[in-house]
């Protein structure tokens, strides 16, 4: 049985080592082929440690987490992660944004995938309801690979066709770059992450 719950605010502390080792183990596969690095995770997860409306939605079988979605406010993100916004005209505090849903191989095709964005969804409506945020969208970013990049396996399936039965529409052009090492690199370099969205209510 595997159990699903939720984490907000402050009381993700004691979850982010585990989420780093999921997105360093998940994220080494195509297409995001990284090159994981603890120091790089601390850096990028403390602005979800800092916010107090982020959520973890966290996937366990017995004492082992399997799997891991994030949300927080997009107005709480890096400045990169806003600043395709700002240029689109969007009110970066109308957005509420999805960082990563992580899940080991073994554990797909059960449904956690849909549930990781309805606990997430729910959280954002949460918080409008409770008069705390104001909400319109949900967003998240996914990378850039060419259709014929050499380095895609054969059997992959990528994510595009489920992220559109939930009603995420890629937003062409509205793109930022971030840099981590992919496998087989000596240093970082900068990637292309196209963001999605869809209409909170």
């Amino acid at each position: 049985m595997i159990e699903v719950f939720q984490c907000k605010g402050p009381a993700i502390a004691p979850f982010l080592d585990d989420l780093a080792r999921l997105r360093i183990e998940v994220f080494r596969d195509f297409p995001y082929l990284y090159d994981g690095d603890f120091g790089y995770e601390k850096d990028y997860l403390a602005s979800y440690a800092a916010s107090p409306d982020s959520v973890f939605v966290l996937a366990r079988d017995g004492d082992r987490i399997v799997g891991a979605a994030t949300g927080l406010p997009l107005i709480d993100d890096a400045p990169a992660f806003q600043q395709p916004f700002r240029e689109r005209g969007y009110d970066i505090a109308s957005v509420f944004y999805f960082g990563e849903s992580v899940l080991l191989r073994d554990y797909r095709g059960r449904g956690l995938g849909h549930r990781f964005f309805d606990e997430r969804e729910a959280h954002a409506r949460e918080l409008v309801s409770s008069g705390k945020a104001v909400f319109k969208f949900t967003a998240f970013a996914a990378v850039d690979r060419a259709e014929d990049d050499p380095r895609k396996p054969a059997d992959h399936r990528g994510n595009e066709a489920f992220w559109a039965k939930r009603g995420y529409v890629r937003q062409p052009g509205m793109t930022m770059r971030l840099a981590w090492k992919e496998l087989g690199e000596t240093t970082e370099s900068e990637k292309p992450l196209t963001f999605w969205l869809r209409p909170l209510d």
